[in-house]
């Protein structure tokens, strides 16, 4: 695994995207962690460190490893939970997965 500078800007980042890129507002979030809004409000100001019981929390409700909100980077935990989406599936929804993939794949190795 590569060094990463913990950076309390980028993981209030990361949060702020994930939650959006849910749908959710930060009292949704607050709710769904078990935390207070305004506890939200200051994990996503990046001025506050979290507590480890709450950086799970709120990872959890996001449904990404405190590793990738911490770093960004995608571990086995990540995988895993993406494997889980991918088990409500039909076969035939999984294949429709893959050939996206596949062609995401494909399209970034044209630009390299």
């Amino acid at each position: 695994m590569a060094e990463s500078k913990l950076d309390l800007c980028e993981v209030s980042k990361r949060i702020i995207a994930r939650r959006k890129k849910l749908g959710l507002t930060q009292e949704a979030l607050a709710e769904m962690s078990d935390v207070t809004t305004q506890f939200v409000s200051y994990a996503e100001s990046g001025k506050r460190s979290m507590r480890p019981e709450n950086l799970v929390k709120i990872s959890s409700a996001l449904g990404v490893s405190v590793d990738y909100l911490l770093t960004g980077e995608i571990i086995d935990k990540d995988m895993l939970l993406l494997s889980g989406k991918l088990e409500k599936l039909s076969p035939s929804q999984v294949r429709i997965i893959e050939a996206i993939i596949d062609e995401c794949l494909r399209l970034y190795a044209d630009k390299e």
